[in-house]
């Protein structure tokens, strides 16, 4: 493990692994560096993987009041590290801050992939209550971590009660209760994407990097659309 410090005075640590063009890894929610790519595989990859914990998580430190901007902060001190510029690849809302990281730091990003940003663009899905950052704010402020990842699992991803029920059972709830504070932090990088609205996503479209857009064939409808608007949004995706 190494660590960078971020603008803010921010530790934030990483994994260095593999030998090639430089790649930074952006988890989504709840997820870690250690999810990025196992020790094992490590030698296999084509790319020097840079996985980080983002803020707030793992080995990583945190510095309040948040915001978005910070998180971009860790990516550019990242790029540094990896030399100055490099490709980045981010998956759910950690597409999503790669997307804005894309946008602020056009210079640095060789390269962008990211995977089911979970945009709602549209009616395939009912939105994220107006009320949600309020509500998970409250949740995590109340100590009730295990309350704030069931609110997220069923209002933001669309996992069933039942399937919550059946997770909480397993060693990954304990981790993910002790990063549910993380959560307020990705629904504020969400902004207003998840609420149905197609302009929502229309700030990228002056991210002119060259950008791999990714979903899952047996992904519900309202990822591959969200996908798909991305690029149409994206000029060069």
């Amino acid at each position: 493990m190494k660590k960078v410090i971020s603008k803010d005075g921010t530790a934030i640590a990483f994994d260095q692994l593999g030998h090639g063009p430089a790649l930074i890894f952006v988890p989504g929610a709840i997820a870690g560096r250690k999810d990025a790519v196992s020790q094992q595989e490590s030698p296999s990859l084509p790319f020097t993987l840079f996985a980080y914990d983002r803020r707030g998580r793992g080995d990583s430190t945190d510095t309040l009041p948040y915001a978005a901007l910070r998180e971009v902060e860790d990516i550019d001190a990242l790029l540094t590290a990896a030399g100055g510029s490099a490709f980045v690849c981010g998956y759910s809302s950690g597409a999503v801050l790669a997307l804005e990281a894309a946008r602020l730091l056009p210079a640095k990003m060789t390269k962008l992939a990211v995977y089911e940003p979970p945009f709602v663009i549209d009616g395939s899905r009912p939105p994220v209550p107006h009320d949600y950052v309020t509500r998970l704010t409250e949740l995590v402020s109340l100590g009730q971590r295990g309350e704030a990842v069931e609110y997220f699992l069923t209002r933001a991803v669309g996992v069933p009660p039942a399937a919550v029920g059946q997770m909480r059972t397993t060693p990954l709830w304990k981790v993910m209760e002790t990063r549910a504070h993380t959560l307020v932090y990705d629904s504020i990088v969400m902004g207003d994407t998840m609420r149905g609205n197609p302009l929502s996503i229309s700030k990228w479209a002056s991210v002119t990097t060259p950008t791999l857009v990714m979903r899952g064939g047996k992904s519900p409808d309202w990822m591959q659309h969200g996908a798909q608007a991305l690029v149409d949004v994206l000029p060069n995706a």
